[in-house]
């Protein structure tokens, strides 16, 4: 596997200075986002199909381990405050649950039947996708949920940094992002993490703008919790409806602070 393998261009880091360090870790960090500009095609049929899937009531679940899940519940939970949509609509699922986001426990990826005892807790309906994540591909739990999904009629997704591993035999649409090895060898939080959050976002965000949560490049389903996201709701509404900030208050107000009623 590629992400296992050592990166020539980093073999005399540890003898580097700290500014040489920073840089040979940059180059690869570039090399993770001309990756992802690699595989742009096959994030846009994953988009296509989540997107599809939501307009029949459908569900989008992330399920990985280690790292990858991690992203994939970070993601996950951005959604409802940045889109107003309900927190089931976009979830994520680690391996070994909760407690995996805050304690590393490397042998969870390993356990298959964990995984898909997960994945068939959450109920799953043919209008449901399911994106598993494994910067290696071949993660058990990733994997065998992939497996269990696709048989009761889900639509899969995989994101992954090496070709032909499981992953991508498990998946109707496999995002193989191929971003090599890493500076630090087999540590796939680094550039291959990196090119997996910048997936996840791609796929959340613009399903998100396809089912109407995104006015020009604008959240209008935005829930002010707090006083920065008010002062962001306002200005929404002054921009969109060409007003000044005591009307766009005035509307606000009318309507519940609800800025997609106000705009229609």
């Amino acid at each position: 596997m590629l992400t296992e393998q050592r990166n020539p261009s980093t073999m005399n880091i540890d003898k580097a200075s700290t500014r040489e360090m920073l840089e040979m870790i940059q180059r690869e960090n570039v090399n993770a986002v001309n990756a992802v500009g690699e595989v742009l095609p096959y994030i846009e049929k994953a988009v296509e199909i989540i997107t599809e899937g939501m307009k029949k009531g459908g569900r989008l679940i992330y399920i990985g381990a280690g790292t990858s899940g991690r992203l994939g519940v970070l993601d996950a939970v951005e959604c409802p405050p940045t889109f107003g949509v309900d927190r089931e609509l976009v979830s994520g699922i680690i391996a070994g649950g909760e407690d995996c986001m805050f304690r590393a426990a490397e042998g969870e990826e390993d356990d298959g039947d964990a995984g898909v005892r997960d994945i068939k807790a959450k109920n799953l309906t043919p209008a449901d996708t399911v994106v598993g994540i494994s910067a290696s591909g071949n993660a058990s739990y990733v994997a065998d949920a992939l497996s269990y999904a696709k048989k009761v009629g889900c639509k899969t997704i995989s994101i992954s940094a090496n070709y032909g591993c499981r992953l991508e035999k498990e998946a109707d649409v496999a995002i193989v992002c191929v971003t090599g090895p890493e500076a630090i060898t087999g540590s796939t939080r680094m550039k291959a993490g990196s090119a997996q959050k910048m997936i996840l976002n791609m796929l959340s965000t613009c399903t998100m703008i396809k089912t109407g949560k995104v006015r020009e490049n604008l959240m209008i389903n935005l829930r002010p919790t707090n006083i920065k996201l008010k002062e962001r709701v306002i200005s929404i509404v002054c921009q969109l409806c060409k007003c000044d900030r005591d009307m766009a208050i005035e509307k606000l107000e009318e309507h519940n602070w609800v800025i997609s009623d106000v705009v229609e």
